[in-house]
């Protein structure tokens, strides 16, 4: 008898019941030009159980929605992944554990690595940038959680440092997030980044008021530059403006959670 794979009972529970499982088509894989061994999952709101405003795919369980919903959700999700995910306590940190390691209660931080085969790194996102990345060698892998808070204060270089590798061998997919023309944010964000780097200024759009639309995408990716990661890519969605396919907190408050999701396949 082969052993029992993750998300086997929500499925034969689904088809008892003639409930289609979630189609993969629903969901988004990195389009960039990785190893085959290194595989990626990034859910949208499509698929799921949870019912307004949670609808339907939410996977977070800090949000509000029903727990048995959200445990529907998550082994619907692990039916497409070798093993779950290393869920994170995401604070906005700058933070990386290596997600072998990770275990229950998930640890407090906003990025994980792993050089092991079939151990999935996830973050969850809901307007926040998720960054996944990847050497040319396919021997290690990470994803970060890069809101602006932990993009300025050096998420992304704290898990680049993580990953053992030299940055120049590294290439990095920008994930669905809050888009430049959705992004309003204060003087303070403006200035925080250009404190670290005055090309930032690029990167912000005033609008009046000291008010001004923020492009998240171009800071990761010039902070990414900067440690020497040429090749990155993705970075052409916005969670707000995009309302059927993805959760906004910007746009709805009360809303759910996606995961991107990277792993080192063993075959």
């Amino acid at each position: 008898m082969s052993a029992s794979k993750p998300g086997d009972g929500i499925k034969r529970m689904d088809e008892a019941l003639g409930i289609a499982s979630s189609n993969p088509g629903d969901w988004l894989t990195a389009n960039w030009p990785a190893p085959a061994n290194v595989r990626t999952l990034i859910t949208t709101r499509a698929g799921g159980v949870s019912k307004p405003p949670f609808d339907s795919l939410n996977l977070g369980r800090h949000v509000g929605d029903d727990d048995s919903a959200v445990t529907a959700n998550r082994a619907r999700l692990a039916e497409r992944l070798p093993a779950e995910p290393a869920w994170l306590s995401q604070t906005h940190s700058t933070v990386v554990v290596d997600a072998a390691n990770v275990g229950k209660p998930a640890p407090e931080a906003d990025a994980s690595f792993t050089s092991q085969a079939g151990i999935v790194c996830a973050i969850m996102t809901a307007d926040c940038l998720p960054v996944l990345l990847t050497d040319r060698a396919g021997s290690v892998v990470a994803a970060a959680h890069a809101g602006w808070r932990g993009l300025c204060n050096g998420v992304l270089e704290n898990t680049v440092e993580s990953m053992g590798v030299a940055p120049i061998e590294l290439m990095a997919w920008l994930g669905p997030a809050i888009g430049p023309d959705a992004f309003e944010v204060g003087a303070e964000v403006r200035e925080a980044f250009m404190a670290h780097d005055v090309r930032a200024e690029a990167a912000f759009e005033p609008i009046g008021d000291g008010k001004y639309l923020a492009d998240i995408y171009a800071l990761a990716r010039q902070r990414l530059n900067a440690l020497g990661v040429s090749q990155v890519y993705g970075g052409e969605h916005c969670t707000v403006l995009e309302r059927e396919l993805f959760f906004s907190y910007r746009r709805d408050r009360t809303t759910g959670r996606m995961a991107s999701c990277i792993w080192l396949a063993d075959d």
